[in-house]
């Protein structure tokens, strides 16, 4: 008797698919099953509104989750930044592959890259993060930006530069590389200067807790690195108490002496979205070796951040 099919929960997006449909043949070639994808529409899909107004924290998570916990799907793939920081008891994130690009990318009108946009150039992007980042970098370097709200998947933002509506939009280039188009980039944002969103890049594998033989086999997927870096980052969001939409910036990178791992360094930032203040520490120390030492990284540092005034620049703060 053959095995039935495993079925993997995904949002309809045409990234969303493609990403599901990576892990969906890793997970084949891993247990010799069937998988298929079963398409769910999330709140975060269908709402016109902005996400810091629909408030970001989980708006394209809980219909997957809830389809996870009705025995819908057995699995489902999210991107982690996505993820509120909080994890239900009953569910469980078997697996974090390894990391795509995690940085920004623009992709503007005539091949330009962002110090040769035109002067008051208008920059779609709907992440307060990356306004505060982009304007703070405008505003040192004596550049006149005007960052503009906009919602869509990645073929409806690139249309707006297409159309002539915007000089340039900011996408995280793993999105593009997923769909097979990072060719559009026009230039790739240094995280010295945009660091990402915490988690950007990572995917997320979730099942029930319950369903322990099935993590098993998906935990084969994990990458320890991207991990303990992820957690951290998160860490340092879930200690600033701000969810996915704040104007949080954090990336955890591992720091090699040759081929050997040495340490791990977590860079933050918290920044008004005009760019007029920006709240930025690093910290480095050893790689963590467990889930409470990456989370104890990402506490020290937020802590450090809150110091130096990072709790006012947030805007409502989660309750």
């Amino acid at each position: 008797m053959t095995e039935r099919a495993l079925r993997l929960g995904t949002r309809r997006s045409k990234l969303a698919m493609a990403q599901s449909g990576q892990v969906a043949q890793a997970v084949r070639q891993l247990t010799g099953r069937a998988v298929e994808l079963v398409e769910i529409t999330t709140y975060g899909d269908t709402s016109r509104e902005h996400l810091a107004q629909i408030g970001g924290t989980g708006v394209f998570v809980t219909a997957l989750r809830d389809a996870l916990l009705r025995g819908d799907v057995d699995f489902c793939v999210h991107s982690l930044k996505d993820l509120p920081t909080t994890q239900p008891d009953d569910l469980t994130i078997a697996a974090v592959p390894r990391r795509e690009d995690a940085r920004d990318v623009l992709v503007a009108r005539d091949g330009m890259t962002f110090d040769r946009l035109n002067d008051g150039a208008r920059i779609g992007t709907g992440s307060p993060r990356r306004m505060a980042q982009l304007n703070a970098y405008a505003r040192a370097h004596h550049l006149r930006i005007e960052t503009v709200p906009i919602r869509g998947n990645i073929d409806t933002r690139i249309g707006y530069v297409r159309s002539g509506e915007l000089d340039a939009v900011v996408l995280a280039a793993a999105g593009l590389h997923r769909i097979g188009r990072i060719e559009e980039a026009t230039d790739f944002l240094s995280v010295d200067f945009v660091l990402p969103a915490p988690g950007q890049g990572a995917l997320a594998i979730e099942c029930t807790a319950q369903n322990a033989e099935l993590a098993a086999v998906l935990a084969e997927l994990d990458d320890p690195y991207t991990r303990v870096a992820v957690t951290a980052e998160r860490s340092l969001l879930a200690a600033l108490e701000a969810g996915c939409s704040a104007p949080v910036g954090a990336l955890a990178d591992l720091l090699a002496d040759g081929q050997v791992v040495t340490e791990m360094r977590l860079r933050g930032v918290v920044g008004t979205t005009d760019g007029s203040t920006l709240v930025q520490l690093s910290t480095t120390g050893p790689v963590p070796t467990s889930h409470g030492d990456a989370i104890a990284l990402g506490r020290e540092l937020a802590s450090e951040m809150l110091a130096k005034g990072a709790a006012g620049l947030m805007g409502e703060r989660a309750l």
